[in-house]
């Protein structure tokens, strides 16, 4: 069996998309560089990921900051209680 994980998160100033593989980091978006990285060691069979993979990592992050405005102003009016 394995555990196969899709990391996808969002701030203001930063965002996350990654795919993990049994613990080990398969893929993550480079907002920075702008690109796919596949961080993987030289002594396995390289898995490359489909072509758009990037582009759907930034579509992913501006959906996830449309739901995190969406969130902050349905709750902005909440109490917080103990």
């Amino acid at each position: 069996l394995h555990v196969d994980r899709q990391v996808i998160g969002c701030s203001d100033h930063d965002g996350e998309q990654a795919y993990n593989l049994d613990g080990e980091e398969m893929w993550f978006a480079d907002f920075i560089k702008k690109e796919g990285v596949e961080p993987q060691p030289p002594f396995i069979d390289h898995m490359t990921y489909v072509d758009g993979a990037y582009q759907g990592a930034e579509a992913n992050q501006q959906i996830c900051k449309t739901s995190l405005d969406v969130v902050r102003r349905a709750m902005k009016d909440f109490k917080i209680e103990d």
